[in-house]
């Protein structure tokens, strides 16, 4: 699939955005509340804007760039998430089938001892009862007496003894009766590689990041001197995230164990939920395919179901107005929700300091990768972003620039060869 990125072409919409989101980054850096961050918007299927700005690794004052890698955290999720899909697309793979057809050994228990069923719809949308270690209240917790790993720290274990161990646990609620973020993108890690017959970075190369030319995008970085360092907001200025460092994202919980060598280990097995790295411009290849549809990874039919909620009117916790489809956040209520997006906006993030989202209504697609958690996730910078990228539409004016994605009949076919191959 080919993609262009070059330079802007000056015109009123796209001045007032680049200042605009150029002074929200600029703030958050003077403020030393980030130490790094590039963020690309797409309106139309044209790069409007393209700001990179601070530094990867600060020590040695090495400029952020274009195509600096970031560890990706749960931006993992939507990838992989849509790798599943892709299967479901082919026909070899059924949302509401019990996902004990692929994984046999996969028969989860409630807390009372009754047996559970957990479908694919259900790990696609958090609704399986399944939990995060770093979600528990204690250092005690059941996840982590039984050495269950949340794909961020050093843990050697193989992806089916990780799947092992969590099956051994009771459910924290019985499927489709709630919704909880949990392992279970790396359950449909686990799935994915069953039904495709190959391990799972293979498949996802093969299903989603090859047929999009995602090439820096994977779950083992090769270039270390291209993945930015990883910062923790701190006073006076943002600390350098140590090895095996605990941070935990708000009060109650204890926290992510963060190894951010694991990147660079081949032995790491390849967490779906947490485990990949990738560039913006990666990101937004892909954000921009589901957001155009047109057969291109998936029928619409599947992009209309990804986006629709699937939570039965279940809240999200610190998320008042969203709901989630199959992979992503879903804005069901923008009144609720404080914001100028559109009812339906998809939206999520990473740990590591990343947020994005897709305004399909206003054909928007964002992408902020920063190096300073958990201010590029979930502090102000993110709803600054926001209201940056909405000041400057509602302010008008026409939009050029250059185009993103070109999604041509023959990018389509070689496509659907590369994923059959």
């Amino acid at each position: 699939m080919t993609a262009l990125i070059n330079p802007l072409r000056a015109d009123t919409f796209t001045a007032k955005l680049q200042a605009r989101v150029k002074a929200v980054i600029q703030r958050a850096l003077d403020e030393k509340r980030l130490v790094g961050a590039v963020v690309l918007v797409a309106h139309k299927g044209e790069l409007v804007c393209c700001e990179v700005m601070g530094l990867a690794d600060r020590e040695s004052q090495h400029p952020m760039k274009v195509d600096t890698v970031f560890r990706l955290a749960s931006v993992s999720k939507p990838i992989v998430s849509t790798a599943a899909l892709v299967l479901v697309g082919q026909g070899r793979l059924e949302l509401d089938t019990g996902i004990e057809r692929w994984l046999p050994e996969f028969q989860p228990r409630l807390a009372n001892g009754r047996p559970a069923r957990i479908t694919i719809r259900h790990l696609l949308s958090h609704m399986t009862g399944l939990g995060y270690r770093f979600l528990e209240a204690s250092e005690d917790g059941p996840y982590a007496c039984a050495g269950v790993s949340d794909g961020m720290d050093s843990s050697l274990i193989s992806l089916e003894e990780n799947v092992r161990r969590l099956a051994a646990l009771p459910l924290l609620y019985e499927p489709s009766t709630a919704w909880g973020y949990s392992l279970a993108t790396d359950v449909l890690g686990a799935v994915i590689e069953q039904v495709h017959g190959v391990p799972l970075d293979v498949a996802v190369h093969r299903l989603v990041t090859g047929p999009l030319g995602m090439m820096d995008t994977g779950f083992f970085a090769h270039d270390v001197q291209r993945v930015a360092i990883t910062y923790v907001n701190d006073s006076p200025q943002p600390h350098r995230l140590q090895e095996g460092e605990v941070v935990s994202p708000f009060e109650g919980v204890v926290g992510i164990q963060y190894s951010p060598a694991r990147i660079f280990d081949s032995r790491a097995f390849p967490s779906g939920g947490a485990g990949m790295a990738g560039t913006a411009i990666d990101f937004l290849r892909l954000l921009e395919a589901l957001r155009k549809g047109r057969g291109v990874l998936l029928p619409d039919e599947l992009i209309a179901e990804m986006s629709r909620d699937q939570t039965q009117g279940y809240e999200l916790p610190s998320a008042l107005g969203f709901g989630f489809g199959l992979g992503l956040s879903v804005l069901r209520d923008p009144r609720l929700a404080a914001s100028p997006e559109s009812e339906g906006t998809w939206r999520w993030g990473g740990a590591y300091g990343h947020s994005w989202f897709v305004d399909r209504a206003q054909g928007l697609s964002v992408v902020a990768f920063t190096n300073t958690l958990y201010e590029g996730m979930s502090g102000q910078f993110v709803t600054d972003i926001r209201d940056a990228v909405y000041g400057a539409l509602a302010e008008g004016g026409s939009v050029h620039g250059t185009e993103v994605i070109a999604c041509a009949e023959d990018d389509k076919v070689q496509a659907a060869q590369e994923t059959e191959q």
